[in-house]
């Protein structure tokens, strides 16, 4: 008997050790499965962080090279108006330096009413006012009259005052400045 006893002991030990086997097994498959399952879920949020990432690298650099290109474009802008604005200060003294010259400044004068007939009035600053009335005096209908507020060049004023043609250094400038600006344009291009 003790030998079917030791029988039994042993078969149920085998079976206890089988089962509790098998149930390691099982336990280790869903340890594993689920650890895949982890692994799976970390890597799906870890590529869409990558990809939003991405996403979010991406639209920066593109801010930041529409943000430099605005940049580059407004310094070109300012640079050209500056130059602008110097070569038009430069081309205002010279248009003044030349009008404060009575000798061009009544030559002007004097082609500017040279055609005209009617009452004519010309306005000018007091020096050269009394330097156009020595020359223009022949003319006929011109008045010379002084105007303070003209400090280079002069205004011909036509029929009563109701047509002026302006030849101050700030209107002579401007337009000169204006027949200038595309050919400056296209240089600063």
């Amino acid at each position: 008997m003790s030998e079917d006893l030791q029988g039994l002991l042993e078969k149920i030990n085998r079976d206890g050790v089988e089962k509790a086997e098998a149930k390691a097994s099982e336990i280790i498959a869903e340890a594993k499965a689920k650890a895949a399952e982890i692994v799976k879920t970390a890597k799906e949020k870890a590529e869409r962080a990558k990809a939003e990432a991405k996403t979010v690298a991406d639209d920066f650099a593109a801010r930041a090279d529409e943000t430099v290109k605005q940049a580059a474009r407004d310094t070109v802008l300012k640079v050209r108006e500056a130059i602008t604005a110097l070569l038009e200060g430069v081309l205002v003294k010279n248009v003044e330096k030349a009008l404060a010259d009575e000798t061009v400044a009544v030559q002007l004068a004097g082609e500017a009413v040279k055609d005209l007939t009617g009452s004519v009035e010309i306005a000018a600053a007091e020096k050269l006012a009394a330097s156009l009335k020595a020359q223009l005096a022949a003319k006929g209908e011109i008045s010379i009259v002084t105007d303070e507020n003209v400090y280079s060049g002069f205004s011909v004023k036509i029929d009563g005052g109701r047509v002026e043609h302006a030849f101050t250094a700030e209107v002579v400038a401007e337009e000169l400045s204006k027949r200038l600006r595309p050919e400056l344009a296209r240089l600063l291009k």
